[in-house]
């Protein structure tokens, strides 16, 4: 008699025999090196921009042509193979990262700009084009593609559809959400999809929203057509100094209820200005508590009145300095320290976790003094940056990989961010995503009943539930068994997910 296989022995064989499979039904509708099989050539696409958990996926798909994509859905449609859609792999929340019995779709070659219309304003984009790329295409026309995630040199429009990202400018031109007219790609069955319109509304539900921020859940994005807007004639930025956190956050709210709406007001705590100086040298304050970047845009005009209103309410908020960028070249400067603070973080600590939630912007000194209280709690260094303008946070939090109880702590230090932005008035996530990263924080922030009617939203969509699965919504298993952790004063981390 044969001896019986072990688990993982009967795993090794599903996986060769359905990778077998994959490969024969792809033959012919995708050329020999766009599918990936070796374990040599899919280990790049074993994660997205949360390293912290990797998993290899037993086929890459490269398509070059809308054909291709729906061939792919067909193909594991019909032998049951979840799907995960992948386009520059920048995101932080885990949304790209591959299912183990899966396929990976690489959108990365839909790199086209389709059309620039410029009496619209508006582009038509394939879902691969980086996102600085349409601001580049569209600058000889006096217009440009407002959201700008820091990422935005390399992330792609789709994962930008996909995540609903922001950047520093969304407090005055919002969100993808807001800058996106239309959305178009195929089901899980392969069937073409189009969500909105060319026009700034469409009949029937609003199902452009509810596909923005889906998160790769519902269909699979292949062109966008986004709005454009005149690029401003001038744009200056303030930097403020504060020698305390509840000043610089009170003169965020003080902003705002002032009637203004900078173009963009964002925040860095002590730590951060001096990671980013030390890299960009964008003459930061190292002394101050936190520095607030304020911009205006606008006619000549508009931004010398904002700029003097604004500066007169941090200095009455308390500001210990103020310098006004006056030119281009020293607004750019000013900027660079934000733009590049994940980066000069990676030259500080071996390995970092940044979070992303979001609080009422009166509660922003609140949320900084308790991450202060988690530093010590968890023995790590935290370096918040963050849209002051919109209470959504990016504290990062730093740690080595190489020591095996840091990444726990650095997960458990992540959800007391998380739940403690809930408690607040927050949500867990404003834009990088919940992917696989924020599982058990969703089953703080909704109930068993909201995450059931977000499972039938899926389900209308992928009734085999085979798009992007296992990600953004807890199952009631997992939320069970993270109370039951919490009640024992643990944490439900993921215990079911490879590690580094």
């Amino acid at each position: 008699m044969n001896a019986p296989i072990s688990v993982e022995q009967h795993e090794l064989l599903q996986k060769k025999e359905l990778t077998i499979q994959l490969r024969q039904g792809l033959e012919g509708h995708l050329p020999p090196h766009a599918v990936l099989w070796q374990s040599e050539d899919t280990t790049p696409f074993e994660c997205d921009g949360l390293t912290a958990y990797r998993q290899r996926p037993l086929l890459v798909a490269l398509p070059e042509t809308y054909a291709q994509v729906q061939a792919v859905l067909k193909l594991c449609h019909a032998l049951n193979v979840p799907v995960v859609a992948r386009g520059a792999g920048t995101g932080l929340s885990g949304g790209a990262m591959p299912h183990k019995m899966g396929v990976t779709l690489s959108l990365a070659k839909f790199n086209k700009i389709l059309k620039l219309d410029p009496h619209s304003r508006t582009a038509q984009v394939q879902c691969g084009v980086r996102n600085l790329a349409i601001s580049e295409a569209a600058a000889p026309l006096g217009l440009y593609y407002a959201p700008d995630p820091s990422s935005q040199i390399a992330c792609t429009i789709g994962g930008n559809v996909a995540e609903n990202s922001g950047g520093v400018h969304c407090l005055k031109y919002g969100l993808t959400l807001h800058n996106v007219l239309k959305v178009k790609g195929f089901s899980m069955d392969g069937e073409p999809v189009e969500f909105g319109s060319d026009a700034l509304d469409s009949p029937g539900y609003d199902l452009l929203a509810l596909a923005i921020g889906s998160e790769g859940m519902l269909a699979v994005t292949t062109e966008v057509t986004v709005k454009l807007i005149p690029k401003p004639q001038l744009a200056r930025c303030i930097m403020a100094s504060f020698d305390d956190i509840r000043k610089a956050g009170d003169a965020v709210a003080a902003v705002i209820a002032a009637g203004i709406i900078p173009a963009g007001l964002e925040m860095m705590d002590k730590p951060m200005t001096a990671a980013v100086e030390d890299y960009v040298h964008a003459g930061y304050d190292l002394s101050a508590a936190a520095i607030l970047l304020c911009e205006s845009d606008g006619t000549p005009d508009e931004v010398d009145e904002e700029i003097g209103r604004m500066s007169a309410v941090l200095r009455t908020s308390g500001a210990t300095q103020i310098a006004v960028s006056q030119n281009e070249t020293e607004r750019l400067k000013f900027w660079s320290g934000r733009k590049n603070a994940f980066p000069a973080s990676g030259r500080i600590s071996p390995d970092y976790m940044c979070m992303d939630s979001t609080i009422p912007r009166k509660r922003l000194a609140d949320i900084l003094l308790a991450i202060a209280g988690m530093e010590e709690k968890y023995k790590l260094r935290c370096a918040n940056v963050f849209h002051a303008g919109d209470g959504n946070l990016h504290p990062l939090i730093l740690f080595d990989a190489n020591d095996a109880g840091q990444l726990h702590r650095a997960e458990l230090f992540g959800a007391d961010i998380l739940e403690t932005s809930v408690a607040m008035g927050g949500t867990v996530t404003g834009e990088h995503g919940v992917g696989i990263e924020k599982l058990n924080s969703m089953c703080v922030q909704f109930s068993a009943a909201e995450n059931g009617q977000m499972f039938g939203i899926k389900r209308a969509f992928d009734p085999k539930g085979l798009l992007n699965p296992g990600k953004v919504i807890p199952t009631l298993n997992r939320c069970a068994e993270y109370g039951k952790m919490l009640v024992r004063g643990g944490q439900l981390s993921h215990p079911d997910l490879p590690r580094f």
